[in-house]
């Protein structure tokens, strides 16, 4: 991916995020379904959390840092 692009591409995965864990989208899995024994629903909410977790870990290692700016010499 286009180093450009990136700012963009953490936004939106921020933004697409925040909507994942939004009510509406988690009350879809309040069903009475267990796997192994544990909730449908806390299923959903620690797997987006730690997709969540694992994505902005490779957005902030292939973000440039701030002081990665190359400055020209005026003079």
């Amino acid at each position: 991916m286009d180093r450009r692009k990136l700012p963009g591409a953490s936004l939106f995965f921020l933004i697409f995020g925040t909507l994942l864990l939004l009510p509406p989208l988690v009350l879809l899995f309040n069903l009475h379904e267990r796997f192994f024994g544990i909730p449908l629903e806390v299923i959903y909410l620690f797997t987006v959390w730690f997709v969540l977790v694992v994505g902005t870990a490779v957005f902030a290692y292939r973000l440039p840092h701030e002081g990665d700016h190359k400055t020209e010499d005026i003079g």
